[in-house]
């Protein structure tokens, strides 16, 4: 292991990567909001809709050519240059929003580049990490970085709601602008310290097609990859229609759909802070165990009054925070290097095509049956899959390796 690697306590920059990151996933949360307001202003709410997922169907298209990319260049000079063209963008949008109006086809056209931007920069920025960080801080690392980025798409959110009302979507454009060119600017700075293995320049398309031939011989990393892919697709509808739905039927007003969020969102940097020092023998099985939590608490949103469905909320966060702290270690550690970047691509890829039809079968199921319905559907159907993986023995004995090179595998103790 490299001597240039320090304790990930006193680590700076790791800590200062983790700053910017989490800077400009603020950025990233308040032109979100500034996007979504300003479409409702521009147009009908259908038509705002598919402005504000806009940029999905690029980013499926793109990503798993971004994985190749990935696993075959300089990631970090690769996000180098795509959070500069980011910037350009929103500064483009901010020229436009002060010299003329905006226009429905300039949103659109800004999300589509993002989309294209973003399905190139997300899997090379999930091999950063195993780049820096040693394989026994890779739990820490995760842990502080989920909770600093939640933290800063909270308050990202926020800000931006207020930019967007007082000065309107060109303010916002330049604010996120500002950090992309901070973090790019961070970023200039950054040195692998581990040097992952790089693939073999191919066509594209035989660099996607071993990708999925990886996934379907590596039976753990098939478990983990298809697992994970999947864990947005229970919670989130049950977050965002569901809560909706109960608070109409429920009589508790808007209110509590803004309350369930902010109870996930705390209860998820409560789990993924909490979890920093505490160092399981079986990560790979408490994470999935945490995760049958999870499911269960889903079930919970669907009965009872508010209080009841405040805990589950907060349940649901503890448990993501803390299970994605872990279980985000372990894929770094179990996916063989050379194909990180792939295997990323393909775990982000389940939500941008499976995710509409999610929550279209959970609406499907309100408008048919009784609410609680698709919150035990859902949630059941995440139990059984996070047990089904719990099942797997070789899953169970999964571990971080302490000692040994960078690229020492997890294994089985």
């Amino acid at each position: 292991m490299s001597e240039a690697a320090p304790a990930f306590r006193q680590d700076r920059m790791v800590h200062g990567y983790i700053g910017v990151s989490a800077f400009s996933g603020g950025g990233d949360a308040a032109w979100t909001v500034a996007v979504a307001w300003t479409a409702v202003q521009l147009a009908s709410p259908v038509v705002a809709g598919l402005i504000v997922a806009a940029g999905t169907i690029p980013r499926a298209l793109v990503l798993l050519l971004g994985g190749v990319v990935a696993d075959r260049v300089d990631a970090i000079r690769l996000m180098r240059v795509t959070n500069l063209a980011r910037a350009l963008v929103v500064i483009a949008v901010a020229a436009v929003a002060f010299v003329d109006a905006l226009s429905v086809g300039v949103l659109v056209t800004a999300a589509v580049c993002f989309g294209v931007a973003d399905a190139l920069y997300n899997p090379s920025s999930a091999t950063v990490p195993r780049q820096l960080v040693r394989p026994d801080d890779l739990p820490a690392y995760y842990g502080v970085a989920q909770t600093a980025l939640r933290l800063g798409t909270m308050g990202g959110a926020a800000l931006g709601g207020v930019l967007v009302a007082q000065w309107g979507i060109g303010a916002v454009a330049l604010a996120d602008a500002i950090t992309f060119l901070v973090h790019a600017g961070f970023v200039l700075r950054l040195r692998p310290r581990f040097a992952l293995p790089r693939a073999a320049a191919e066509p594209a398309l035989v660099g996607i097609k071993a990708g999925f031939a990886y996934l379907r011989n590596e039976a753990v990393t098939r478990t983990l990859v298809l697992t994970l892919s999947g864990l947005n697709l229970a919670v989130t509808p049950a977050l965002t229609l569901g809560i909706a739905v109960r608070a109409e039927a429920e009589g508790w007003g808007a209110s509590m759909v803004g309350l369930a969020s902010s109870l996930v969102g705390a209860g998820a940097v409560l789990g993924a802070i909490g979890f920093v020092p505490f160092r399981p023998r079986r990560p790979a099985a408490w994470g999935f165990g945490m995760l049958v939590v999870q499911g269960l608490a889903i079930v919970s949103l669907g009965f009872g009054d508010r209080v009841v469905t405040s805990i589950g909320c907060v349940a649901i966060g503890v448990t993501a925070g803390a299970a994605s702290t872990v279980l985000s270690a372990v894929f770094a550690s179990v996916v063989d290097p050379t194909y990180h970047g792939r295997m990323a691509s393909i775990q982000a890829l389940g939500d941008d095509v499976l995710m509409p039809g999610a929550n279209a079968a959970f609406g499907a199921l309100v408008s048919t049956t009784m609410i609680a319905v698709p919150f035990v559907v859902y949630g059941a159907a995440m139990a059984l899959l996070m047990i089904a993986a719990l099942g797997n023995p070789t899953i169970r004995r999964l571990h971080i390796p302490r000692t040994g090179g960078q690229n020492a595998p997890a294994g089985p103790v």
